[in-house]
């Protein structure tokens, strides 16, 4: 191979998707399994960014020579973390607490190679519509709210509750493609570029 191999530390299926749009495709996708509970204090940046080196550097322990690019969304109402909702009822509670507000969410994005992590983390503030107690059990019944940061998916039913977005689309959905480029090339990576 002409160029070290990138391993994709996550089982996202949109981070798969987003990277395509700028055509990169991993080699390999290894998921990182840490323990993702907030530590006492932190921030949500703090934590995003904690989150996406931790899991870039678990995975490149196992993959020494590869470049291992590694993200992490964290969604939050004022210091009052979102993570995934556990079931129903949590994505019923944090919907209403996100219906007719603004909520913050941190996308935190890392690239380790030979021994080094960088990273960056996106802030995207975003706000939503007055939803109705309707509106809540459809979304819910759905159950696109499975495994999202916040009980929620931009990119499906729940873009028709944004009335506004300042900052990366794409970071909401989990990874923020304009940074996640430079890291790569600034790691060696020249794998971009579209295929046939």
């Amino acid at each position: 191979m002409s160029r070290p191999e990138l391993v994709l530390a996550s089982a996202s299926p949109r981070r798969v998707e987003l990277l395509a749009l700028v055509g990169i495709k991993p080699d390999r996708i290894e998921p990182a399994d840490i323990d993702e509970t907030p530590l006492a204090g932190e921030t949500p940046p703090r934590l995003a960014a904690r989150l996406a080196v931790g899991k870039a550097g678990v995975v490149a322990e196992r993959a020494p020579d590869a470049i291992v690019l590694a993200a992490d969304t964290v969604v939050s109402v004022g210091r009052r973390f979102l993570e995934k909702a556990a079931d129903e009822a949590e994505c019923v509670r944090f919907l209403k607490l996100l219906s007719g507000r603004g909520h913050r969410v941190y996308t935190g994005v890392a690239v380790a190679k030979g021994g080094q992590v960088r990273h960056r983390v996106v802030e995207t503030r975003v706000t939503f519509k007055v939803l109705s107690d309707a509106e809540i059990a459809d979304y819910v019944a759905s159950g696109e709210w499975k495994g999202k940061a916040g009980g929620y998916g931009i990119q499906g039913r729940a873009g028709a509750f944004v009335t506004r977005l300042v900052g990366s689309y794409p970071a909401v959905m989990g990874l923020p493609l304009y940074e996640s480029v430079n890291l790569l090339q600034g790691a060696g990576y020249r794998g971009m570029g579209y295929r046939s």
